[in-house]
């Protein structure tokens, strides 16, 4: 609960302004019963009043007037009705409010935190599983914020309203009319523990449900040209099955709460009912005191009972808000204590640089050790797994290496903030990303204020500027989701028109011109040369089209560099990159 109220933070007073709505509400809410008390003892038996509130009541409504003017007493039960109903509307536009607002905070800062986290999170915590914390959750802590704290707050008011009334009217019935409260309360944190455990797998079992559907979804080419349909939805009927069964136990205990405090409540009410008509034969109590208790035990006893359902949401509201907390509690990416900002120029280095992925597996890369000049287009080379996009991913600050040293200009990387590593790294990473917006609105993400010449300019140094204006809408013209309506090469230009945008001195190009043809990779390379100069360029490449560009090709076999030098050099010298040349210009003389 204390977690849940910082939710709030500076809605935090309008929240309370809320519970004092309703508690004065409850408190108006009593003047119901008293006047049917006074009613009943003053129309229908004709008795004297017995207990101080009644008596109090009848003495401010003008004595024995109200016997000749009964409009005194409908009246007062219609304006604290009205007055009631006025604060009751108060608190749930207030606490709305007030929700609403700490909700949306929450909502963006755990947002703002993923953004902030590093990759090692992602590679834990499937991206279904955190969309269901940004949103399910995220709306189970809401639900709870904007009713059910402010029921807490209502049925307490009820009942501490009601004690004294009671104790006044009558010691012996209102002691007999609390009997069974222990119980009911009991009960409900009883069923708390339950539904929370409950409500936590039925949760984790949902948030797997989101990721198969997402999963599904983003691969479905991959499963229509697979033939997978009905292999995949077996999968995903096993995990609704999961989330039915789960959410089927959880609905059944809510059903055994309500029919078992149903029926505790009708029997605290039948106890009163039965112990009154009694006392009211024997002559001991008068009938508007009995119909005082009757209205007023119903007043608090059922939202009391309700307790059991908001302590069930508390219940979910408690694992929802765990969840959330699990994501906030996250280490973000640790950032240099005296950060560095210098005017990076372009020369790198590697110096014995490991790093795995995590304790169990192998080392991605294995003492590498590799400088790159100023100004120097440098081409990667070698098989899958041997450590080229891990190079990449260090050197954009993606991840830290467990031992070694980067530098950039002399200066080390680590010390150097991850924002200002990346406004002066442009990379193209493997598989580009592109939103499900316009043209010129991707290209805009690196730089949304640029001008219209400039995206265009940059547009025609990824060679994609003429496919652009073939469009019927140009640069207006919507991708899908993930670029989906357009070609591989079209969404590897476009991806890399968005980081020529950038003009940063450094520029990477991670297998990003493997969709596109020989002729348009060579326009791009030679288009990235003439553009504004020479920058440190490196490009993560197989074809000899492409290493052949490059002022220097380095070889990296098993997380180490195993050759370098220029085309020339490598082709004539026994190694990875003579095998791989022999074999292309194979290829080439067979298509011939």
């Amino acid at each position: 609960m204390l977690a849940l109220w910082a939710v709030l933070g500076p809605e935090a007073p309008t929240y309370i302004v809320a519970m004092v709505c309703i508690a004065l509400a409850s408190a108006l809410a009593y003047g119901t019963p008293l006047a049917v008390q006074l009613a009943i003892d003053a129309f229908a038996s004709g008795t004297e009043d017995r207990s101080p509130p009644a008596a109090a009541l009848r003495a401010w409504l003008g004595g024995e007037a109200v016997v000749a003017e009964p409009w005194r007493i409908a009246a007062f039960a219609a304006a604290t009705a009205l007055l009631a109903g006025i604060l009751t509307w108060m608190k749930g536009a207030l606490a709305a409010r007030a929700s609403q607002r700490a909700v949306r905070r929450l909502r963006e800062r755990v947002h703002a935190h993923l953004t902030r986290l590093p990759l090692s999170f992602f590679d834990r915590h499937s991206s279904g599983d955190l969309v269901q914390r940004c949103t399910s959750d995220v709306d189970t802590v809401l639900t709870f914020l904007s009713g059910q704290v402010t029921e807490i707050g209502r049925a307490t008011a009820l009942l501490l309203a009601a004690v004294p009334l009671m104790l006044l009217t009558d010691v012996s019935l209102a002691l007999w009319s609390l009997l069974l409260l222990p119980a009911v309360i009991g009960y409900g944190l009883v069923f708390f523990r339950i539904v929370r455990n409950r409500f936590l797998r039925k949760d984790e079992a949902e948030g797997a449900l989101t990721a198969r559907a997402q999963e599904n979804l983003f691969g479905i080419r991959v499963v229509r040209a697979f033939g997978r349909g009905d292999f995949e939805a077996r999968r995903f009927r096993a995990a609704n099955d999961l989330h039915r069964t789960l959410d089927e136990r959880l609905f059944r205990a809510f059903a055994l709460f309500w029919a078992s405090s149903d029926v505790l409540c009708i029997g605290q009410l039948g106890l009163v009912f039965g112990i009154g008509l009694w006392r009211v034969s024997e002559g001991t109590m008068a009938p508007g005191q009995l119909g005082f208790f009757l209205v007023a035990v119903n007043l608090w006893l059922w939202p009391v009972r309700l307790m059991g359902r908001v302590i069930a949401d508390l219940g979910k509201a408690t694992v929802a808000f765990g969840r959330l907390q699990e994501v906030l509690n996250a280490p973000e990416d640790e950032e240099p204590s005296q950060p560095l900002v210098p005017e990076i120029r372009g020369a790198i280095e590697f110096r014995d640089v490991r790093f795995r992925h995590s304790p169990s597996s192998a080392w991605a890369l294995d003492g590498l050790t590799l400088s790159i000049a100023e100004g120097e287009t440098v081409a990667l080379l070698g098989p899958s797994g041997a450590g080229k996009s891990t190079l990449i991913d260090l050197l954009l600050r993606m991840r830290d290496p467990e031992s070694g040293s980067i530098t950039v200009d002399g200066v080390p990387l680590g010390r150097i903030p991850r924002a200002a590593v990346r406004a002066a790294v442009a990379a193209v990473l493997q598989q580009p990303f592109l939103y499900s917006r316009s043209i010129d609105g991707n290209i805009r993400v690196a730089r949304p204020g640029a001008a219209r010449e400039d995206v265009e300019s940059a547009a025609e140094t990824a060679s994609i500027h003429d496919s652009i204006r073939r469009f019927e809408s140009g640069y207006a013209t919507v991708v899908g989701e993930r670029g989906i309506t357009l070609s591989g090469g079209q969404r590897q230009r476009l991806a890399i028109a968005r980081t020529v945008l950038i003009d940063a001195p450094v520029l990477v190009l991670d297998d990003s011109l493997s969709a596109v043809d020989t002729d348009t990779e060579r326009r791009i390379l030679d288009a990235l040369r003439e553009r504004r100069g020479r920058r440190t360029t490196i490009v993560v490449a197989h074809r000899l089209s492409t290493l052949q560009l490059a002022d220097r090709v380095i070889v990296i076999e098993r997380g180490r560099v195993a050759d370098s030098g220029t085309h020339a050099e490598l082709a004539s010298r026994a190694g990875l990159y003579r095998r791989l040349h022999d074999l292309q210009r194979e290829l080439e003389e067979a298509i011939a």
